[in-house]
């Protein structure tokens, strides 16, 4: 059950931004077999004067188009399916909605299964 947050610059169409959350999510479900139908995620939209994309840190020239994408899973895939993570993302957002590949930031933040509740204050996987 992932949860997805996706922070981008204010002004992309609602086509853009269901795009993103589409893409991550098939992304997702090629590389790493996240349930179909699981579908959690959110865009928050910042004026310029909230957003950072640190230039060309790491070597990567990123423009203002930066899209940063944060999900939250549970622990335990490998190094080679997190690769594989990134890869399709990139690749996926690349075709559609057009995003650079250098402008895709992206983190992961691991959980244990009892981290989780889906609704009605039950920890459904504990």
């Amino acid at each position: 059950m992932p949860f997805t947050q996706i922070s981008l610059k204010k002004g992309k169409s609602l086509e853009y931004r269901s795009a993103l959350m589409e893409q991550v999510y098939l992304a997702m479900r090629e590389s790493i077999a996240i349930p179909e139908d699981d579908r959690f995620a959110t865009i928050t939209e910042l004026d310029g004067g909230n957003f950072n994309n640190s230039g060309d840190y790491a070597g990567i020239e990123r423009s203002d188009d930066v899209v940063f994408i944060q999900i939250t899973l549970n622990a335990g895939r490998s190094v080679e399916k997190k690769k594989a993570l990134y890869a399709h993302i990139a690749k996926r957002l690349e075709a559609s909605p057009g995003v650079r590949p250098e402008d895709i930031v992206i983190s992961l933040v691991e959980v244990a299964m009892e981290d989780w509740s889906l609704g009605n204050g039950v920890a459904q996987y504990a």
